[in-house]
């Protein structure tokens, strides 16, 4: 047994924290996309956010509907017509309240974040974006090119029911 190499087929840290991600977005009350984000520093989960209503608000789907689509407005543009706080600003404040540091740390987000919350993210000092899907947002693209961060795109790795790949 000593001459054989060992293979390590555990997902990579960034697939762990992503589907960490994907698993925060379930609890969206979005009804138009569900977004799920987590913050890491030192491999260490800091804090998590997906997209709804602030604390004791009624959702969208409680109130007939989501304002955005019965105003037509495109995906990507006009943020502040919409009840919800986005997934990367839930898990920046939930970070906050609990009086935890985010400085330095990653983000990993289910969508690409828009203008709104990367300059949250920018200004929050976290130092490194990892995403699954685009978002429609040309000027988020623009800050974080401006302010010299990649958004790192993670394709979805095909895993079987023992976690090989």
């Amino acid at each position: 047994m000593a001459d054989r190499e060992f293979i390590d087929n555990r997902m990579s840290w960034d697939e762990y924290f992503m589907q960490m991600a994907e698993l925060t977005s379930k609890r969206s009350t979005c009804l138009r996309r569900c977004v799920g984000a987590v913050i890491v520093k030192d491999k260490h989960v800091i804090a998590t956010g997906y997209n709804g209503a602030p604390k004791g608000l009624k959702h969208c789907g409680e109130l007939g509907g989501c304002l955005r689509e019965k105003l037509h407005v495109p995906s990507g543009q006009r943020h502040e017509l919409c009840r919800a706080l986005h997934a990367e600003q839930n898990a920046i404040i939930q970070a906050a309240t609990l009086g935890q540091s985010i400085e330095g740390g990653t983000i990993y987000i289910t969508n690409s974040p828009c203008s709104i919350c990367a300059k949250m993210i920018i200004n929050a000092g976290l130092k490194r974006i990892v995403v699954r899907e685009g978002y429609p947002d040309e000027l988020s693209k623009e800050i974080l090119e401006e302010a010299q961060m990649d958004i790192e795109y993670l394709p979805k790795e095909e895993v079987t029911e023992h976690g090989d790949h």
